[in-house]
């Protein structure tokens, strides 16, 4: 792993601990007996629903869910044709970590809600390393897959009235 990655990476991770942490005052008042933040927790979780109801979203979230929403629908047919070089891969790759560390900058959900995206962002993450080839466990196509089928697992769990899942995975 690069620098450049690790340097992204660590950004996202702090950000979104921070994020948890101003969007629960109470949290903040008390000091808590663990880390407000533990980013390999949340890859272990599984996605619920908030008693039954989809959680609550920001703007930015939903801008940025959309955004990745755009650029994955719109190369999923050139990567089922294998049309899509590495380098076009890795630059996918790329613009969706970018929308992610804008998302994360700007989050505003409070620490259930906020728990729950970090899984989801957990497995987009999974799936743009296979897209940049930093992952030997599966293939760039296959990361391409895994990050709509994350956006649709999006939609599923988080209330955007906007969003439209992504058709054709396979």
């Amino acid at each position: 792993m690069n620098a450049t990655r690790l340097h992204l990476l660590a950004s996202v991770v702090s950000v979104m601990a921070a994020c948890a942490v101003t969007s629960a005052p109470a949290l903040a008042a008390t000091p808590p007996a663990e880390p407000a933040h533990e980013h390999g927790a949340a890859a272990t979780s599984q996605l619920s629903l908030n008693q039954g109801r989809k959680w609550a979203t920001d703007e930015s979230l939903r801008s940025g869910m959309g955004r990745i929403r755009g650029l994955v629908d719109a190369q999923l047919p050139k990567a089922h044709q294998g049309q899509l070089t590495p380098a076009q891969y890795k630059e996918l790759a790329a613009q969706v970590e970018s929308e992610i560390g804008g998302m994360v900058a700007n989050c505003k959900l409070e620490p259930k809600a906020d728990a729950m995206l970090h899984v989801v962002i957990g497995e987009i993450v999974a799936g743009t390393d296979a897209m940049a080839a930093k992952s030997a466990k599966a293939k760039p196509q296959q990361g391409l897959v895994q990050v709509a089928t994350a956006v649709n697992h999006y939609g599923r769990y988080f209330d955007d009235p906007g969003f439209r899942p992504i058709g054709a995975l396979h």
